[in-house]
């Protein structure tokens, strides 16, 4: 059974942490991505499991076995680095039939085996060509193509799109993760690209400074964050993160004193939990209708920066007491830089945040 499982896996070079207590569980046909910003240890869990680091404590299991002693070359992996790492004297075709060398095939089957992925990956009629005579795009295909024309217990890509432009990791994207479903075997991707994650993964493993902060569905870390952090990163624009006093909460309402103004806004039950404290308001963006003037309930502030985005425009406010606030508009919505807004949160969309925060939920 292809299945990845990390226990309380840890990682420390001399007295840093790089990876702390970890747990995660891979099943086949499963894709999770390890998703956060640049140093916060996706990278190093991807070597452990691979077994181009040694980890410092916890279990590594692939396929249901213990691997922590075990090389990389007897862990039954195949991995997909950020750089193509190809044979620059080797074809093509030679390129993707390396790993089949260490597999007891007829030539015959295994010249099958290479135009069946070849095909796949879009390379059978380039297969004569040398790396140097293929596009970027062909050439991170190919390295894609080398790891799956083998039958591994599991997958492990290395932020395989960072190096290609805009247009050509929207298309690798749609097509590894077609290819990935056709394979039931458990896939590890890790990438700093939310996009990437959101549009290719089953499920997100969240990491901050070493720790794993929160797994889910792409819409679960989307529209139910586990804490700041991850309410912070997920969506773009980035959503609003507003420190306010909570009053009071009663019908479903929590009271609240937000950028001076004395504010009624729909809550989750959890919020009753709460005694009158400082608390953090998450809203994203989308989140917010344009009112009237005399609209009850809003948060006023001014435009200050315009930014069209095609169907959509981002509005850059402020409120009185100088905070920030970004809103987006359909781009029917005419705004002018200077005009007073009077924004209403959508309920269902705002989040509230304790004083330690993470999420208040029933």
């Amino acid at each position: 059974m292809s299945t990845i499982e990390v226990r309380k896996l840890t990682k420390q070079f001399g007295a840093f942490t790089a990876v702390k207590d970890a747990d995660l569980k891979v099943d086949a046909g499963e894709v999770v991505c390890l998703l956060g910003p640049s140093g916060c240890g996706k990278t190093t869990t991807l070597r452990m499991i691979a077994g181009l680091e040694r980890a410092t404590a916890g279990d590594i299991m692939i396929a249901g076995q213990r691997m922590n002693e075990l090389p990389p070359q007897k862990r039954d992996i195949a991995m997909v680095f950020q750089f193509y790492a190809l044979y620059p004297a080797l074809s093509v075709g030679a390129n993707i039939a390396m790993p089949l060398h260490y597999e007891s095939l007829s030539k015959a089957d295994a010249d099958a085996r290479v135009m069946k992925v070849a095909k796949i990956m879009h390379l059978d009629t380039v297969l004569d060509r040398m790396p140097n005579q293929i596009s970027e795009g062909e050439k991170q295909r190919l390295a894609v193509a080398r790891a799956i024309v083998r039958d591994p217990n599991c997958f492990l890509f290395d932020e395989p799109l960072s190096r290609l432009d805009v247009e050509l990791r929207h298309s690798m994207r749609g097509q590894i993760k077609e290819v990935l479903q056709g394979l039931s075997k458990a896939t590890v991707i890790v990438t700093h690209d939310q996009l990437e994650a959101l549009t290719m993964a089953n499920r997100i493993a969240i990491m901050k400074e070493g720790v794993i902060e929160q797994i889910g569905t792409p819409h679960d870390v989307f529209a139910k964050p586990a804490n700041v952090f991850v309410a912070s990163f997920i969506g773009t624009p980035q959503m609003n993160l507003v420190e306010a006093d909570l009053t009071s909460f009663g019908d479903g309402m929590a009271a609240v004193v937000l950028a001076g103004q004395q504010v009624s806004i729909g809550a989750d039950p959890g919020v009753s939990r709460l005694k009158p404290s400082k608390v953090t308001i998450g809203i994203r963006p989308r989140a917010f209708a344009v009112a009237g003037e005399k609209a009850r309930d809003t948060i006023a502030a001014q435009a200050e920066l315009i930014e069209p985005m095609g169907a959509e425009t981002l509005i850059h406010a402020r409120t009185a007491d100088g905070r920030d606030i970004r809103v987006v508009v359909p781009r029917e919505k005419r705004v002018k830089v200077g005009e007073p807004l009077h924004l209403r949160p959508d309920a269902r969309q705002t989040h509230f945040f304790g004083d330690d925060g993470k999420a208040v939920r029933a």
